[in-house]
């Protein structure tokens, strides 16, 4: 039998869809699933203040009455305007290796895409940039991280037959931890803080960090705006963000640099130890088991940390403010064991946030890709 495209069109539905990914790669090492309850919540344009500015549809591939794919289509109106284009996303894709199938889950976005009036497909990303995006091209034998995709080396060869081409890179780095703070940044941190009036903030219970909760996300409107395919949050993405992370945060891996004068965010580090293990034991699931072994993540001295978020407000960055959140992060690494941290995805044409790295011992062992592909629209 052929390939047989269903839309998605209950919660029942969406479920398999989400689980899907989990049944993909139950036997593969090197993959991190997501929690399921929490990409069904990510998914529902009913508890999502994302579908405030964006819309989507979920396709399930099926062959003899099995799934063997799934994918996401996605339009962010915000980023559309604030760069001026006509373009719809794809996400959540994931299928097994056959060109047919391939090919007929990229075609019903496409041609959604196209009914939607989109000239372009690009990908893979998610509604926003705190969501999965890129697309693993290289580290293909590197343990996944919470945040990132982990996709079989397949993936990026069908794509790139199927008439995709490469648009924007992502890199990732290990960074190892020095045995002290570098000598250089310890000087710069108290230049800085001087010159600018800077104080670092540490938090010891949850409810002293609530009140700078979302002017961290103002900060990282601010920071985040140039990037790829970035919109900015709106208050409700926000406010859904914060209730989601804030609670599962471990204190003393935040640093947030404030300015004295006006309690102004003007940078933030946001780690947390690596849950890619634990996530692995959970199987995507919280319960019955699952949150025990993300606790004990959480609480562990981890042999490695997850660089979950970072940001600096445009005017202060290139100032050393940088080197404020690693004075105060280092002693909390070194104090836990850690043997190195693992960065986000950085864009490979930003040589700013990778020019942070120069004092340390790094290892790049991971890249990811957004692909595009112009479509033709009858006119």
């Amino acid at each position: 039998m052929g390939i047989i495209i269903k839309e998605v069109t209950n919660k029942r539905e969406r479920k398999k869809f989400v689980k899907f990914n989990v049944e993909l790669y139950k036997d593969n090492p090197y993959h991190v699933p997501g929690l399921i309850d929490e990409e069904m919540t990510m998914l529902d344009k009913d508890k999502n203040p994302a579908f405030e500015v964006g819309e989507s549809i979920y396709f399930l591939a099926y062959r003899d009455d099995k799934i063997v794919g799934r994918i996401a289509g996605l339009i962010n109106y915000r980023s559309n305007e604030v760069w001026k284009q006509k373009r719809a996303r794809f996400g959540f894709v994931d299928f097994i290796d056959d060109a047919e199938v391939a090919d007929a889950l990229f075609g019903a976005v496409e041609n959604w895409a196209m009914e939607k009036g989109m000239d372009a497909l690009h990908g893979p990303l998610g509604f926003t940039d705190l969501d999965y995006e890129g697309m693993l091209v290289y580290g293909f034998d590197q343990l996944g991280t919470m945040a990132t995709i982990y996709n079989y080396p397949y993936y990026p060869e069908h794509l790139e037959r199927m008439g995709y081409e490469k648009e924007q890179d992502w890199k990732e780095f290990k960074i190892y931890i020095p045995d002290e703070i570098p000598e250089k940044h310890l000087r710069i941190g108290e230049l800085v803080k001087k010159k600018y009036g800077l104080k670092t903030m540490k938090f010891k219970k949850r409810k002293e960090i609530w009140p700078y909760a979302h002017k961290i996300f103002h900060t990282l409107n601010a920071t985040f705006a140039p990037l790829y395919g970035f919109a900015p949050l709106t208050d409700k993405q926000i406010d859904y963000y914060v209730n989601m992370y804030i609670p599962m945060l471990r204190l003393d891996m935040i640093t947030v640099i404030i300015h004295e004068a006006d309690d102004e965010v003007v940078g933030f580090g946001i780690s947390l130890p690596s849950l890619s293990k634990a996530l692995q034991k959970s199987k995507g699931r919280m319960f019955p088991f699952g949150f025990i072994s993300l606790l004990r993540a959480l609480k562990s001295e981890p042999k490695v940390v997850d660089l979950y978020l970072t940001g600096v407000l445009p005017e202060y960055q290139g100032k050393g403010v940088n080197a404020l959140l690693f004075n105060d992060l280092i002693p909390v690494y070194i104090k836990a064991g850690v043997e190195y941290a693992e960065t986000n995805p950085e864009l490979e044409s930003n040589s700013a946030v990778q020019a942070q790295w120069d004092y340390f011992k790094r290892e790049h062992h991971k890249t990811r890709r957004a692909f595009k592909k112009d479509l033709k629209i009858e006119r």
